[in-house]
């Protein structure tokens, strides 16, 4: 069924690569108006053939988000979906890294929520936010992800409140959880894992697809498929929700 967001005007963040993309990509293929942001403007390259309209932005620029939310009408979607996985235990997260974790993976959702919203919901026609959360979080925890799952887990209470805040304006905020999904991002974790495995890269993966128990990593296709029906009037009774796709990595 094609035209799903038709007329719907859509704001996607990190939309360079990996989920971000596939999601915008999939948001335009489905007839809506998209916007593409990520903070490396040379990863939205290609964008533009699928008629999607790209800007440079930094998730975590209070100022930019805001001159960007003044300039552009009521959104219809927002997609965020910005963030970084941090490997390592409570002993290894510096304070630094603590807060970069936090900065990038929360407060960017909570800026572009607060400057989005107030002309989401004076328009008064209802709106879809989506926040992209994880499995690792307050659903599930997993080994060397602490500061990972305590913003991810952040992200699902952001959600929440957002949705319970603004159903009777018909806003609605959902949260997507994914299990382990082959990125450009997950491919940067395995080659740094693998420096530390005895089987290096190839024993890195192997970690990776063995803790699916559907056998196979998920693709950022299949994440989008699950952000268009969040996105569009099919999902118009679903609010303050958190969407596992994980290849049964939960059960």
């Amino acid at each position: 069924m094609a035209g799903r967001l038709s007329g719907k005007r859509a704001l996607v963040t990190a939309a360079g690569q990996g989920i971000g993309r596939a999601t915008a990509l999939a948001f335009a293929a489905e007839g809506a108006s998209v916007l593409a942001t990520d903070i490396a403007e040379n990863k939205l390259a290609g964008l533009s053939d699928a008629l999607i309209a790209t800007r440079k932005l930094d998730a975590t620029d209070a100022a930019a988000i805001g001159a960007l939310a003044d300039e552009l009408p009521e959104l219809d979607v927002l997609f965020n979906c910005a963030g970084f996985v941090h490997h390592g235990t409570i002993l290894d997260v510096e304070p630094d890294e603590w807060d970069l974790s936090f900065n990038l993976n929360v407060r960017s959702m909570y800026l572009t929520i607060r400057a989005f919203l107030p002309k989401m919901v004076a328009r008064g026609a209802g709106a879809s936010i989506i926040n992209m959360s994880s499995t690792v979080s307050s659903v599930k925890g997993a080994p060397n992800r602490c500061v990972y799952g305590a913003t991810k887990a952040a992200v699902i209470g952001l959600t929440k409140a957002v949705a319970i805040d603004f159903i009777h304006a018909g806003i609605r905020c959902n949260a997507i959880c994914p299990g382990t999904i082959a990125t450009p991002s997950l491919e940067d974790r395995i080659a740094m894992q693998g420096v530390l495995l005895p089987g290096g890269t190839d024993a890195a993966r192997r970690a990776f697809v063995e803790r699916q128990p559907l056998g196979r990593l998920g693709t950022p296709e299949e994440v989008a498929a699950l952000a268009v029906y969040l996105a569009s009037d099919e999902s118009r009774f679903t609010t303050g929700a958190i969407h596992i796709i994980d290849g049964g990595f939960t059960l």
